[in-house]
């Protein structure tokens, strides 16, 4: 059990909300973006606990309409298969996992876990791509993909001015609070992470806040400030 046991809850702006929570084996931590008004949600990944992720939506009472990876490591992408299953909902991944998402029963045996087996990725994520939910307003597309490579070569971010007080920025397992993510696995390449953390992310607002892929949130300027693996 870890401090991050519990939800915690974004300040919403209009429409939407965000609600946040640590799941499956390594708590990754997962995101469902869904609007007070529709009903729609997107979830950016959905973790390696299928059941507990569908007792979250199901308690939401919302309709999950797409399901985004940040990365294709089990304990973020392991319970997809299952996840759309029940859901009805296209699984969208950068096209650099692709490999490492057909590698998730090797993944889950090297750290223990019992094998997984992937699903098919619907859809190919693009830089830059937005995504998007039914809102009071209409259609909006409010999140943005950002291509950042280096934990694994198909790593993302997700990116929003849209959906609270202030823009918020889903890192994945590129960007953590004080650290990053590693290296050393498959796809991994330290100076391409690097590059993506100071060309990318700290070129976003210093207010951006952070929902990194386990713990807790942090903030863009204090990452550039003392983030003591990637200085701005």
């Amino acid at each position: 059990m870890t401090m991050w046991s519990k939800f915690f809850i974004m300040p919403h702006m209009s429409d939407l909300k965000i609600e946040s929570f640590p799941i499956g084996s390594l708590a990754c931590n997962c995101s469902i973006i869904h609007s007070i008004s529709s009903k729609e949600a997107i979830i950016i990944d959905s973790g390696n606990d299928a059941e507990l992720l569908l007792k979250k939506v199901e308690a939401l009472g919302v309709q999950v309409k797409v399901l985004l990876y940040t990365h294709a490591h089990f304990d973020h992408i392991g319970a997809a298969a299952k996840v759309k299953k029940a859901l009805n909902a296209p699984i969208c991944l950068h096209q650099g996992d692709n490999l490492l998402y057909q590698a998730l029963p090797v993944q889950a045996m090297m750290f223990g876990s019992l094998p997984m087996l992937p699903g098919k990725a619907d859809k190919q994520i693009l830089d830059e791509e937005e995504f998007g939910i039914l809102t009071c307003n209409g259609l909006k597309n409010f999140l943005m993909a950002m291509h950042t490579p280096g934990h694994t070569q198909g790593s993302c971010c997700f990116y929003s001015e849209s959906i609270s007080s202030l823009p918020v920025l889903f890192s994945g397992d590129t960007l953590f609070q004080g650290s990053i993510g590693r290296t050393d696995l498959p796809g991994g390449n330290f100076d391409q992470i690097k590059n993506s953390i100071k060309q990318r992310l700290y070129t976003l607002p210093d207010e951006t806040q952070v929902i990194p892929g386990h713990g807790p949130m942090t903030v863009i300027s204090n990452e550039k400030r003392s983030n003591p693996f990637v200085m701005a």
